[in-house]
Formats: C-alpha cells, sequence, structure tokens
C-alpha cells in the first residue's frame, strides 16, 4: 500500500534582490522524509514546476493558490505533485531601522514586499481534492495559530498508507479535528475523471474538443493556455481520459513553466499546458495545435491535415454530445415546452460524456480480437494485430483517420495490454463484446441511446464512488481574509528529528494493520462479434475508375507544388496502388510528365514521387514485377537526370557498373540527406532502449522503402 505522500516539500525563493519586481530562484528549504524511499526516487527539478511563471517577489500579498503538476521520469511513472503557495512579508527588505521614530514608538510598519513560499505534496497517487485538504489544514494551523504540532500533521501525512485499488476506504485524520475519506476506484484501468471532461467540454465547446480528440488520437502537437494553472491541469486530464481504451505514449506536460518553453519545439507530439502570459511566444509555433481555454477557440495551423472520425460515427458522437450536453435542444421550439428540470450534476454530466466516447471506441474497434495473432515460437509469446485484414473487413481502408490511428503507439500499447485472452477486464471488454449490436440497433432512436448513455455513466460514477452516501469528509479552513492580516509570523522551521521520529513510529503501525486491497480476477477475454463494415454497404464499393482518379490527382497535386492537397490524398493513393490498374496508371502518368518536360522535381515533389513508386513496386505480383520496374526505368532516369548532379552521377553509377553499395556512398549521396534528418530527429525522441529499438525499426523502414526503387532499378538493368 503506498503512502498518501511519498514526500512533503517547503520551497522558499533564493537570489533575489531588493530592486524592482526581484526574480529568484525557488529551493527546497526542508524535505521529509530526507532520505528517498526505495520505490521511488526523489523527482528532480521540481521547483521549476512550483512557481510555473517564475519566483518573483510581489509587492502585494495575495491569495494563496493551488494547482496540481505532474513530472513523469525515466521509467514513464507519473508523480503528481500539489502546491500551496502562499505569500510572507520579507522583513529583511523594510529597511526599519533607518527611520528611529517608528523605532521609539516600538511600531513595525507594514509590509511592502512579500516572498512566495510553498508547500509542496509529492505522491503517486492521483487524489487531488484530498492533497488540497491535506495541504490547505497545514497552512490553515500555521495561518490560525492553532495548538496542533505542524510536525504530527507532516509525519501522519506521510505515513498514512492507501489501499492500492479495488473500491476500499481509507479513513484518516493528520490530527487536526480532521476526518478525511480516501474512496479507491473499483478499477484502476478506468481513469478518475471527477468533472474535469464536463468542463473541458463546457470552455471550448462540442466540435473543438472533437477537433482536439482527433488530433491526439492521429499523434499531433496539442497545446493548450490559460490564466489558471488548475484549468490547464484540468483540461489536460480531461483529453487524455477521453482516449480510454487508449493510453497517451507521448510527453504529458499539463503545466509547463517558463524556463521550459524550448520543449514546445519538440519534434515529438505532446500535450502541454502554459500560461496565458506566454501566448504571443506559442503563437509563433507552425505545427501546434493551440486551444485558448479562457477564449473558448482552437487554432488549427494550415500545414496540419487534421483526419476527422469517419461518417456516420462523427454524425452520431456529435448528436449524442449535442442531447446530453444541450438536453433542452429538441424542444426548444416548441409552443409549450415542457418545464424544466433541474441540470445534471456535473459529475453525472462529465460521465455521460466519457460514456459517449466508450461507445464509439467500442464500435471502431468492433471484433478487434479476430484479428490478433498469437506467435508463440519466441520465448514470450508475441501478439500481433492484422491491420489490413481489419480495416478491410470494416470497409475502412480508404480512411485516413482510422488508418493512423492503427499504425500510432498508443494502439500498438492497446494490443500490447489488452491483447492476451486471459486477463483482467473491465467496462471496455463488456462493452465492445456484447453491446455494439445494442448501439447499432439505437440508431435513430434518441430516447434509447440515451438510457444506454446514462446506463454506462452510472457504472463510470459507481467506478469513482462505490459508496456514495457515506460523507466523512471535515477539514477545517482558514478564517476569512486570514492572508490579509498585519502582522504574521514565518512559517516555522520543522523539527527535522522530531519528524522522522513520529513517521517511523507511524509506519510501523501501519504495516501491522490487515490489507483491504480487493485483487481483481482474471478471466477469459470474450471475442465478441466478429468484424463488420462500419459504413453502409453502398458506400463501402472503392471500383477501379476510384482509384484511377485519387492516383491522378494525387500527382498532378505533386507537380502543381500543392502540397497541402498531396499530403491529403497522398494515403489514399498508396492505398490504390494495391490495384494492378493503379500500378499502370501511375506509369503512364509519370511517363505523360516526362514528355511534357515537367520532370524538374525540387526534392519534396522527389520523395512523393519516389513513394508511389516504391508502393508500386512492392505491391507487384511475380508476373508483373518485372514489367512495372521496366515501365519505371526509363522515368527514374528521367529524374534523377534533373536532380543535384550529385544524385545523378549516383544513379548512373549504379545502373552502369551494379556495384557494392557502401555505407558511405549511401550517407553521402545528396538525395538521403532527409534520412539523416529523420535518423537524428529520432534517436533524439528516444525515452528509454524499448523505445529507441521500436525507432530504429521506423528507421530501417524509412531507408528500406528509399532503397526499394534502386534495387528494381539494378534488378531490370
Amino acid at each position: 500500500m503506498p503512502p498518501v505522500a511519498k514526500h512533503f516539500l517547503i520551497l522558499v525563493i533564493e537570489f533575489y534582490f531588493s530592486a524592482g519586481p526581484a526574480e529568484g530562484l525557488g529551493k527546497i528549504i526542508q524535505r521529509f522524509p530526507q532520505k528517498d524511499w526505495e520505490d521511488t526516487p526523489f523527482p528532480q527539478g521540481i521547483e521549476l514546476f512550483c512557481q510555473p511563471g517564475g519566483w518573483q517577489l510581489s509587492k502585494e500579498r495575495k491569495q494563496p493558490t493551488f494547482f496540481v503538476v505532474v513530472l513523469t521520469d525515466i521509467d514513464s511513472e507519473r508523480h503528481y505533485c500539489s502546491c500551496l503557495t502562499f505569500y510572507e512579508a520579507e522583513i529583511n527588505l523594510q529597511g526599519t531601522k533607518e527611520i528611529e521614530g517608528e523605532e521609539e514608538s516600538g511600531l513595525i510598519p507594514p509590509a511592502e514586499v512579500f516572498a512566495p513560499k510553498s508547500l509542496v505534496l509529492v505522491s503517486r497517487l492521483d487524489y487531488p481534492e484530498i492533497f488540497r485538504a491535506c495541504l490547505g489544514l497545514i497552512y490553515t494551523v500555521y495561518v490560525d495559530s492553532l495548538n496542533v504540532s505542524l510536525e504530527t500533521l507532516i509525519a501522519n501525512l506521510c505515513s498514512c498508507l492507501v489501499p492500492a485499488s479495488g473500491g476500499s476506504q481509507k479513513l484518516f485524520s493528520l490530527g487536526a479535528g480532521d476526518r478525511q475519506l480516501i474512496q479507491t476506484p473499483l478499477h484502476d484501468s478506468l481513469p478518475v475523471t471527477g468533472t474535469s471532461v464536463a468542463l473541458l467540454f463546457q470552455q471550448l465547446g462540442i466540435q473543438n474538443v472533437l477537433s482536439l480528440f482527433c488530433a491526439v488520437l492521429t499523434e499531433n502537437k496539442v497545446l493548450f493556455h490559460s490564466a489558471s494553472f488548475q484549468r490547464l491541469s484540468d483540461a489536460c486530464r480531461a483529453l487524455e481520459s477521453l482516449m480510454f481504451p487508449l493510453k497517451y505514449s507521448y510527453p504529458y506536460i499539463p503545466i509547463l513553466p517558463a524556463q521550459l518553453l524550448e520543449v514546445l519545439s519538440s519534434p515529438t507530439p505532446f500535450i502541454i499546458g502554459v500560461h496565458s502570459v506566454f501566448r504571443n511566444d506559442i503563437h509563433e509555433l507552425l505545427d501546434v495545435i493551440i486551444a485558448d481555454l479562457d477564449g473558448g477557440t482552437i487554432k488549427i495551423p494550415e500545414c496540419i491535415h487534421l483526419s476527422q472520425l469517419p461518417e456516420p460515427l462523427l454524425h452520431q458522437t456529435q448528436m449524442a454530445l449535442s442531447l446530453v450536453l444541450h438536453p433542452d435542444l429538441e424542444t426548444a421550439d416548441y409552443a409549450f415546452p415542457p418545464p424544466r428540470t433541474a441540470l445534471s450534476h456535473s459529475k453525472m454530466l462529465d460521465k455521460e460524456v466519457r460514456a459517449i466516447f466508450l461507445r464509439l471506441f467500442a464500435q471502431l474497434f468492433q471484433g478487434y480480437r479476430s484479428c490478433l495473432q498469437l506467435i508463440r515460437i519466441h520465448a514470450e509469446p508475441v501478439i500481433h494485430f492484422h491491420k489490413a485484414a481489419f480495416l478491410g473487413q470494416r470497409g475502412l481502408i480508404e480512411n485516413d483517420f482510422l488508418t493512423k490511428v492503427l499504425n500510432g503507439m498508443a494502439f500498438a500499447g492497446f494490443v500490447s495490454e489488452r491483447g492476451p485472452p486471459f486477463r483482467v477486464c473491465d467496462l471496455f471488454d463488456e462493452l465492445v463484446a456484447f453491446e455494439v449490436e445494442r448501439i447499432k440497433a439505437e440508431e435513430g432512436n434518441p430516447p434509447k441511446m440515451i438510457k444506454h448513455v446514462r446506463e454506462l455513466a452510472e457504472q463510470l460514477l459507481k467506478n469513482e464512488n462505490p459508496n456514495p452516501h457515506i460523507a466523512f469528509q471535515k477539514v477545517p479552513r482558514p478564517t476569512e481574509g486570514s492572508h490579509l492580516r498585519v502582522h504574521i509570523l514565518p512559517f516555522p522551521r520543522i523539527n527535522e528529528c522530531r519528524v522522522q521520529e513520529l513517521l517511523q513510529e507511524g509506519l510501523a503501525r501501519s504495516q501491522g494493520a490487515p490489507s483491504a486491497t480487493r485483487g481483481d480476477k482474471k478471466c477469459v477475454v470474450p471475442a465478441g462479434p466478429p468484424v463488420v463494415s462500419i459504413m453502409e454497404k453502398g458506400s463501402t464499393v472503392f471500383n477501379s475508375a476510384q482509384r484511377l482518379e485519387v492516383v491522378r490527382n494525387c500527382i498532378s497535386f505533386i507537380f502543381e507544388n500543392k502540397f497541402l492537397e498531396t499530403e491529403k490524398t497522398l494515403p489514399a493513393a498508396l492505398r490504390a496502388l494495391k490495384g494492378k490498374a493503379a500500378r499502370h496508371c501511375l506509369t503512364q502518368e509519370l511517363g505523360l510528365h516526362v514528355k511534357q518536360n515537367r520532370a524538374i522535381l525540387d526534392h519534396q515533389q522527389f520523395d512523393y514521387v519516389v513513394r508511389m513508386m516504391n508502393c508500386a513496386l512492392q505491391d507487384c505480383s511475380s508476373s508483373e514485377e518485372y514489367s512495372i520496374a521496366a515501365a519505371l526505368l526509363p522515368l527514374t532516369t528521367a529524374f534523377y537526370r534533373k536532380l543535384a548532379p550529385g544524385v545523378s552521377q549516383f544513379a548512373y553509377t549504379c545502373v552502369q557498373d551494379h556495384p557494392i553499395w557502401t555505407n558511405q556512398q549511401f550517407w553521402e549521396t545528396t538525395f538521403y540527406s532527409n534520412v539523416q534528418n529523420q535518423v537524428r530527429s529520432l534517436y533524439l525522441t528516444a525515452k528509454d532502449d524499448n523505445h529507441a529499438v521500436q525507432l530504429r525499426q521506423k528507421v530501417r523502414e524509412y531507408i528500406k522503402y528509399q532503397h526499394n526503387i534502386f534495387i528494381h532499378v539494378l534488378i531490370v538493368s
């Protein structure tokens, strides 16, 4: 059982100056326990995150603030750092000794400069309201001078152990007349959101949140900005929870400090939040989708093609969200509308929205288990997902959105985690196995759909609150306006030896208590219905004429330098080249452009053309392989001749002399400079050894398809 708090810290400002609104650095002056836990290293750099806007002195005593930051360590484990910051009078900057008259009268003038001081609670658990209550209680005891030992509060906080899962409860007190209850969720796999999802939809609206949802699933960069740090944390938490059953595997930084803004130039996808004071800096980013939580808008750069959910799922999701978030929409035009009822409780509304997205994923991934292949030739069984079969049977082989989702790291983690046939099951497994037919039957019947959504929402709410009628919460709060008192003593220094003694006593008592954890039982995962088309039968037909038109349009966009349109049509064109007619169409269209003397290509155009050639060669059957390669040979010669001298000379050498390609020749070629850039950018993003292995595989595949066209040239020549 983990403790409520792994560490309790006190931080102050250091290296400040008396002239003007000075800035300084954060410094940890005390930490408890003083030694690291064996299973949890101390998170480094926490001083930056406690004051994301920078450590600054203030000319006025501000209201105490609270927010939660998330730090991810090298093992991809998250640490939740709750920060309560208040302001103390800085006596050293007052210069009271120079005013003799005031010294003689015995009066101390009001403070003119105030320094921030932060109380920080570091935990591996995600209970923001409990952390707010605990830090608020410590501050209340200090500011109201209650007759309670701060050492006792801190020791009890660090020694209180929490059940890991299974809906268990933990009733505890820090020793200041408080009663607090920690309620663990029934299933750890289901995210706990409180009211954050409903709040995100209220801030941005249905269409904007759906755009952000599609952006994170297709591995785009998403950046939130707001004047509230806690709103940033809630928004990032909400967006990540909407991805369930997928898990976000890229950088996740709900609150980014000012000193680390260069992270926004990272080549990897991310979910990041920054304060609105930096909005002028972030608007210069060209490849980031920016969401303004305070203004309710999002900005999608022109260079980003955002893939949308396939129809009819997009329309169904929008309609369901409208009915849940705006229940009076259906009767708004009635001459005699029914009496207005009270709006849903915010927590229930939050779970209804999440239930809609659960239904969406159940429809998207219906029958996914029938496309899983368990390979047992290795020491440990390997699970492979047959993407082509799944897309083909769903009728979505031309859908750009689902193709990107299946190729993403989140889905790879989904297959690894949920692929085994014997494991712990949760709500999603039951939904995708038994409820998909019911979901389809509810199309066009809003009352039945809303009824099912509410049933799912009740299960999600019960997961977070298994015992909703039990309320033990009682936490003293500071007296109103206490932070504005003229004379408040500084926060006292904590007796470290006393805290350590009390902490050891508390841990000894807790270790003897029986564990209240209820273990989840493993079972055989239900296979569910087979894979069926998600589209109407008439819309799944993608005939040869349409394939040829897609190829022609894509080639036209390439030679007209319309790169945005090219990016939109290229995935469909590459899939169309799986057909024999489309491959011959490619050679004919490229031949026409050579005859029209339009073969002068820049590197971006040349890369697109080579990708299409390579795709055509890889999908050739044995009977037509040499005919397609022979047709492409004069085209490649024409295109190479129009490029840089280094590339044309390299191609001529390969065709004429058939040398063995050495690594030096390979990397010195002008054409492969983009491969070098790809390698550098990918290796810079490696988080650990396993990630590096995956990236190396991607690099090999990238080099292979660039290489493949030259190999076919050698064979034919």
